[in-house]
This record gives C-alpha cells, sequence and structure tokens, in this order.
C-alpha cells in the first residue's frame, strides 16, 4: 500500500494528498502517517511546499471528519437505544449506558474530539459519536481543525527534516500507535472491570434489601 500512496502522491500532488487524507479518515487503515510524512519528504525535491501540503491535508481531514461526523448524525442516540432494546441483553448493554455515554461525552467531548485527532486510527473515527452526541458543528469543527493542525504540521515537518529517512519515522509512528492501543485497552479493560464489578455490588445489595 505504501508503494501506491507515494506513486499517487508524487502523481497528483496537492491534490493527490487531499484526496488520499479525505479518505485516510474515512477509511483509517489508509495510514496518514505514510501520507504526511511523504508529503513532507516531497518538499526537499519537488515544487511542493510545506505550507501546501498542510493545507491540502487539513482540508482533506476536515472534510473526511464531517463525513463521518454525519453518519454519527443519523446514528443518533434514539435509534441506539432501540437497537440495543432488541440486542442490548446479549452484550450486556443497557439504554442508561448509552445515556451515560452520551451525556459524558456531551460534557468533555470538545476536549476528546481535539486530543484523540492526534491519535492514529482513532483520530478518525472520534468524529461518529461526536455526530451521534449531536456536538455543535461550529464547535466540533474548531476542535477538529485545531488537532488536525497539529498532528499535520508535526509530521509534515518531521517528513521534511529527515528527508529520504521518512519510513524510519513511519515505523515510530508504528511503535507509538501500539503503545497507544496497548493503552487504551488496558483502560478499557479496567472500566469493564469497574462496571461487572459495580454490577455485581448492586445486585448484592438489592438481594440484602430483599430478605
Amino acid at each position: 500500500m505504501e508503494n501506491w500512496i507515494t506513486q499517487f502522491m508524487e502523481q497528483y500532488g496537492y491534490f493527490g494528498i487531499f484526496l488520499l487524507i479525505a479518505l485516510e479518515n474515512v477509511f483509517p487503515p489508509i495510514p496518514s502517517e505514510v501520507i504526511l510524512t511523504f508529503g513532507g519528504f516531497m518538499t526537499t525535491y519537488t515544487s511542493l511546499t510545506a505550507t501546501g501540503v498542510i493545507i491540502a491535508s487539513t482540508l482533506g481531514s476536515v472534510i473526511g471528519a464531517v463525513i463521518l461526523y454525519g453518519i454519527g448524525y443519523l446514528l443518533n442516540v434514539d435509534r441506539l437505544e432501540k437497537w440495543i432494546d432488541r440486542w442490548g441483553r446479549y452484550i450486556r448493554v443497557k439504554k442508561a449506558d448509552i445515556r451515560r455515554a452520551d451525556a459524558w461525552f456531551e460534557r468533555y467531548g470538545y476536549w476528546t474530539v481535539l486530543f484523540c485527532r492526534m491519535i492514529p486510527l482513532i483520530r478518525s473515527l472520534i468524529s461518529i459519536p461526536a455526530g451521534m452526541a449531536k456536538m455543535k458543528f461550529g464547535l466540533f469543527l474548531f476542535f477538529t481543525t485545531i488537532g488536525t493542525l497539529i498532528w499535520n504540521i508535526a509530521l509534515v515537518l518531521v517528513g521534511a527534516a529527515v528527508g529520504g529517512s521518512w519510513e524510519q519515522i513511519v515505523e515510530f509512528m508504528d511503535i507509538y500507535s501500539y503503545v497507544v492501543y496497548g493503552l487504551i485497552a488496558i483502560g478499557l479493560t479496567l472500566i469493564l472491570l469497574w462496571l461487572v464489578r459495580k454490577r455485581k455490588q448492586a445486585s448484592w445489595e438489592s438481594l440484602e434489601k430483599g430478605e
């Protein structure tokens, strides 16, 4: 995939970067690390500039994020609750859990969007719960753009600085991704254990009151 991405960027320049980054947001398996670092490297031997690469990639990223926000908006909490009514018992999820998660995102969602825009894979998917929570579009756009700019500027400038060694940065970002995914998995496991323990405790309290 890397060879195809780099060839596409060399052939279409800014438009290629814009299009690939937009697709990367909608289809996360396309690695933004490759696009951005190679885009930075391209500024050392083509007419492309770092500013132009950053603008093209940021526009593509924001458009991709808006598409996912729209999908999340259609998958609103009410529709999700209907799905939970039908299938929730199989995955041990209740409507109250959905409402709590929605309330949490409504309270902290803006900062979540900002920071998650700098985490591989999640940087794209975070737009869906933002849409589901009906986050104010203007603020979503603002925080998405800021987080995206920070991510894009860092990788494009690093790619330009290391030149032909840009692939080493991609390898480093792979390690960074694995570490982040591991921390997220640990965090989710701890939250799950806490929820299970809380439900068991509530069940025991109900039995004691019943006695």
